[in-house]
């Protein structure tokens, strides 16, 4: 399907979104004041080792240590081996790490949440067709390229690549599909040259300090996104597009005429009706064509979805209304999850099924859907209870994450104590006063709501309170109170109160 890429920049941000026939697929943003630090190498120094979780945190000289893992440590052919279901003996990382040692660590997960970053000695260096692994002599084509013809060609190519003296490592990318044999090899080559430059500088590095900086957004673009379906390029900054101009020609001169720059001096994201489409993506509903939706909630452990019906109630019977709602959310949530850059677990609740058929063609259009995602991902079967859990691939924080912080009201609970709640425990505040306290008066201060439900719904409450506990009560609106905020004040001076 045809893809256009649409890139913004402003002095504060540089925002890329991949757009399908008006559909906003992906969006990447960064931040000049936050800078993305994935495919950044530092030298880093152990900070603390433990043994118990085999563990350890570096210093990369960023505001919270990195986390490593032993598996982190070892060599990356082990990985690959431990994932097909072999043994792998870890030995234990004290022995491996100590505290003070300096070594090249590269930044593979953005710090999220609380979490500082993920750090790992595997190292690797990305360019259009080749990922270049130094320290592992693992050799590997992108499981993408499905051609067993274009496989075989490609392992030729590698053949030639591999050096035993050298002892490194390379996996062929999905970009390499088609590609010509010379441009492969010159690739090769610009990374091993990339990485001896690495090596020395590292040498006069000091610990904690940045030895390789990765691309910055609008060029890994080209290097990552850019395939054959790619069919225009739009950027709105001339600085930018001279930048982009030079790297399609040096690297992807076929490409080259599908870039343009925008003259339009209405802002590039507006033309192309972007804002409302990311606008939409930070709400928790997600309205199907059918009638039905989406219920999309993201907490620190695990993103969840809920299928609803909502509006369709179908033509002939309820499985088939059931089916086709679950089908059309199968469909829809690939989208949503690359859209809205979730990443972890996943659990998607869809509406139950009694026939098996329809299990497997919904869980079938999940999978497809997933097949064009870029980040790797795992789907399970469809349990008894109609769930279906999934991983995907966490790098970045969250598009809702990097978009919005907790609401300053609820504290990022999502609900606020009812007018009525509040009430209830103003009630229970006062007689705790009047257990404690000798003043017979007090000034109950509360926001708007709570105040209006204290003279209307629950005045005779309230008068009942005062006058059983012997009790002049005053009430008081605080305009810069929350609903969840009050206070009972007593030995008072009776303001301009509203008397009870």
């Amino acid at each position: 399907m045809a893809e256009e890429i649409v890139i913004s920049v402003s002095p504060h941000e540089t925002r890329v979104a991949v757009v399908e026939q008006g559909l906003l697929q992906e969006i990447f943003i960064e931040r000049f004041h936050t800078r993305g630090t994935v495919g950044n190498i530092y030298k880093a120094k152990v900070v603390r080792v433990l043994p118990g979780l085999q563990s350890a945190f570096v210093d990369i000289g960023q505001s919270r240590a990195a986390f490593m893992h032993i598996t982190d440590l070892i060599d990356t052919h082990e990985s690959v081996m431990r994932d097909l279901g072999e043994k792998t003996e870890y030995p234990p990382i004290n022995k491996v790490l100590y505290e003070g040692k300096e070594f090249l660590v590269q930044v593979s997960k953005e710090p999220i949440s609380t979490k500082g970053a993920r750090a790992t000695a595997n190292i690797s260096l990305a360019s259009r067709f080749l990922v270049y692994m130094p320290e592992t002599s693992h050799i590997g084509i992108s499981q993408r390229i499905e051609d067993e013809q274009e496989r075989e060609r490609l392992k030729v190519i590698l053949d030639k690549i591999y050096d035993a003296q050298l002892g490194d490592g390379f996996i062929v990318r999905t970009a390499s599909d088609r590609a010509e044999e010379a441009e492969i090899l010159n690739d090769a080559e610009l990374l091993r040259s990339r990485w001896a430059k690495v090596e020395l500088d590292s040498l006069s590095a000091k610990a904690t300090c940045l030895v390789f900086e990765d691309l910055p957004l609008h060029l890994r673009v080209m290097r990552d996104i850019i395939n054959k379906d790619t069919v225009r390029i739009t950027v709105d900054s001339k600085s930018i597009y001279s930048v982009l101009e030079n790297f399609l020609l040096s690297f992807i001169p076929e490409k080259l005429d599908c870039l343009s720059l925008s003259t339009l001096e209405e802002p590039l994201f507006d033309v192309h009706n972007l804002e409302d489409q990311i606008e939409a993506a930070l709400n928790q509903r997600v309205q199907l064509k059918s009638g039905g939706y989406l219920i999309i909630d993201q907490t620190e452990a695990m993103t969840t979805v809920d299928i609803n019906s909502g509006a369709f109630v179908g033509r002939k019977d309820l499985e088939e209304t059931v089916y086709r709602t679950n089908l059309e959310a199968a469909a829809a949530i690939p989208r949503q999850l690359r859209l809205r850059n979730m990443g972890g677990i996943v659990i998607i609740d869809f509406i139950d099924m009694m026939d098996e058929e329809h299990k497997r063609q919904v869980l079938r259009t999940l999978e497809k859907g997933q097949q064009t995602d870029r980040v790797k991902w795992n789907i399970t079967e469809i349990s008894e209870l109609g769930l279906v859990e999934m991983t995907r691939k966490r790098t970045h924080e969250s598009l809702l994450k990097m978009m919005c912080e907790p609401c300053g009201t609820c504290s990022g609970k999502g609900f606020i104590k009812s007018a009525e709640t509040i009430c209830l425990e103003i009630f229970r505040e006062i007689r705790r006063r009047a257990i404690f306290s000798s003043d017979k008066a007090c000034l109950i201060m509360a926001s708007q709501s709570v105040i209006d439900r204290l003279l209307d719904e629950d005045a005779t409450c309230l008068s009942q309170i005062a006058k059983s506990l012997e009790f002049e009560i005053r009430l008081q609106v605080e305009s810069s109170y929350t609903q969840e905020q009050f206070d009972v004040v007593q030995s008072f001076q009776p303001p301009a109160a509203l008397p009870v």
